[in-house]
């Protein structure tokens, strides 16, 4: 048993003063079998600490199952921070930001269409209380007053970049008292005002603070509140994250590592945002909304002092050299990087066209209006609505109010153009006289992460209109078929025919060159990471032997998707490819080093 507290301006623990020193690695964005990896660099670099964010969505995934297994176990990752020799903090609120999937709150939230979020909602604050009656035991042995290694908590995260609700604050903070988490507690938030002011408890509650720079003025504008007590940046962000579309963003080494140098001069501990980012595998990756709505991509990369698939960086070693003005050499050293294969160029040799494939993926539902994800129980993925719009029509705008967040038009099955949410809502078409069936297939891209507009319900999420944006009409009777797309086994592969395609597409047949799963068998002989180009394809969803790697965009940045070693197996391997419009070739090359620009 230690104990962890504040005395005066330093930090004490069993005894001793510490100064944190520690890097963000988030478990859920990391393959389990690269756990240990990772956390050995960070010791090897000089870090005395590890500290990770909790992702409330992928440990309560439908209300009242809950997962902490495989990439969601928490405990297991923890304790091998433990055997690495490092300390632990770990951010347990129930909101993370972190670029992740609506923040890190579980979608079923918004089946309550009065939801408020991160606030003193009653609803709200029992969902609360429910995941944290499973959550906070787990953590409980883990305590460093408990023998453990967890130092510090969190209650809440940049609240103050949010809201002011005090209430609220204290009651997180009471929750976790009174299940017995009796570790020290902090806030997190920007050294601004408003957001001190809005997301700190005082006096019983240590404020930190999140930078990128300017140390000295964000620890003078701190001490306006918070005085006799530690100085901690508990995120200094030495790289940032992309969104689709962006160039990628770096920033440099030398610039890093001089703010570092000026924290650490201070006397203040610091916890880097990222050490190593990792990937946000599957429709985890979250969504910005400032002035417009802005997907982050798959890569987690973050520029930060491990690569993606973990490799060792200039960044690295010149932030070593800093920590190690400060502290004596670390014991540990650096693990060998991990191996990285080309398999080279694979022929997709299978495929499954989605609008045929629809009664393998799920069950429609009727309804007069469109329903969002959220309303039918759909957490991710995509959503398929059809209904009869009646003819002759030339020239008649599809208006959809409003879309959430990219959707494909169809009439009759044949593409006829897209709708985001961040450009035009509408698409003209010409309806022949006898009528069409007309279908969106709708994308959610990710829940919004940050801000005031987190309340992102996906799909359709008000109505669709046509006529002209003028004069319309609300059109009704619909048929909703969610494809959340977890599980593929269902489907039915048939050859591909590049020439028959080439043929179907030359004679405009749209069903031809629609979405469609593409699927191939290649062998592993020596298994290692490697990275799945998809040039020439435009966007979709790539699978491992069942397991999402993430999405891709011809529109960049990235350029590649990462495939971590483990998730190959020596032998026969299956790789499942969902493209949203048309390949002409349907190759791909795995090749032994990322594109991300």
């Amino acid at each position: 048993m230690a104990l962890f507290t504040a005395v005066g301006n330093q930090f004490m623990y069993d005894g001793k003063p510490l100064r944190i020193i520690s890097g963000a690695l988030h478990y859920f964005r990391i393959v389990p079998e690269y756990w240990q990896d990772r956390l050995l660099k960070l010791k090897a670099c000089g870090f005395n600490a590890v500290e990770t964010y909790v992702a409330w969505n992928i440990h309560e995934p439908q209300e009242g199952r809950f997962c902490f297994e495989g990439m969601a176990d928490l405990v297991r990752f923890i304790r091998l921070a433990e055997e690495t020799g490092l300390h632990v903090i770990v951010r347990p609120s129930p909101y993370i930001c972190a670029e992740w999937e609506f923040g890190g709150l579980p979608s079923w939230l918004l089946q309550d269409k009065n939801m408020m979020l991160r606030c003193s909602y009653q609803p709200f604050l029992d969902k609360v209380d429910a995941y944290y009656d499973v959550l906070l035991p787990l953590l409980k042995p883990l305590l460093c007053t408990n023998g453990g290694p967890v130092i510090a908590m969190q209650i809440e995260n940049e609240y103050g970049s949010y809201g002011n609700d005090a209430a609220y604050l204290s009651y997180l903070r009471q929750g976790m008292i009174d299940r017995g988490i009796d570790v020290l507690l902090f806030t997190s938030d920007g050294p601004e005002d408003f957001m001190l002011q809005g997301g700190t408890l005082l006096p019983d509650v240590l404020a930190t603070l999140n930078f990128g720079s300017k140390p000295e003025q964000a620890f003078a504008k701190l001490a306006e509140y918070q005085q006799d007590k530690p100085m901690f940046c508990m995120e200094y962000w030495n790289g940032w994250f992309d969104h689709w579309g962006d160039e990628h963003h770096v920033r440099g080494y030398d610039e890093v590592a001089d703010v570092l140098d000026r924290i650490l001069r201070s006397g203040a501990s610091v916890n880097f945002y990222m050490f190593h980012g990792g990937t946000n595998f599957g429709f985890y990756n979250g969504a910005n909304h400032i002035d417009f709505y802005e997907p982050t991509v798959t890569s987690y990369d973050y520029n930060a002092m491990l690569s993606e698939s973990g490799d060792i960086t200039d960044k690295y070693k010149a932030i070593r050299e800093v920590i190690l003005r400060y502290v004596e050499p670390p014991e540990t050293e650096v693990p060998a990087q991990p191996a990285k294969r080309s398999y080279g160029a694979i022929r997709m040799t299978e495929q499954a066209a989605l609008f045929e494939s629809l009664p393998q993926l799920g069950e429609a539902v009727g309804s007069a209006y469109p329903q969002t994800m959220e309303q039918l129980g759909q957490d991710y993925g995509f959503i398929w609505y059809e209904t009869f719009i009646s003819g002759p029509r030339s020239g008649c705008e599809i208006i959809v109010q409003d879309v959430h967040d990219r959707a494909l038009v169809y009439l009759n099955k044949e593409y006829k153009g897209v709708i985001e949410r961040w450009g035009a809502n509408s698409a003209k078409l010409d309806i022949p006289a006898e009528g069409a069936l007309l279908g969106l297939l709708v994308e959610n891209m990710g829940r919004i992460n940050y801000g005031a507009k987190m309340k992102d319900r996906k799909g359709i999420t008000e109505g669709v209109k046509a006529g002209t944006q003028q004069y319309n009409q609300f059109l009704f009777n619909w048929s909703i078929q969610p494809l959340p797309l977890k599980d593929l086994s269902a489907l039915i592969f048939k050859p591909v025919m590049v020439e028959a395609d080439a043929a179907d597409r030359a004679s405009g047949n749209g069903t031809a060159s629609g979405p469609r799963f593409y699927r191939a068998k290649f062998l592993v002989e020596e298994r290692g990471d490697t990275f799945l180009k998809l040039a020439g394809w435009t966007k979709g969803v790539a699978y491992i032997n069942g397991f999402n790697l993430g999405r891709y965009w011809d529109k960049g940045p990235q350029r590649t998707l990462y495939v971590p070693g483990p998730l190959l197996v020596a032998g026969e391997n299956e790789l499942v490819i969902f493209e949203l419009q048309d390949v002409r070739e349907p190759v791909v090359i795995l090749q032994d080093y990322p594109e991300l620009h």
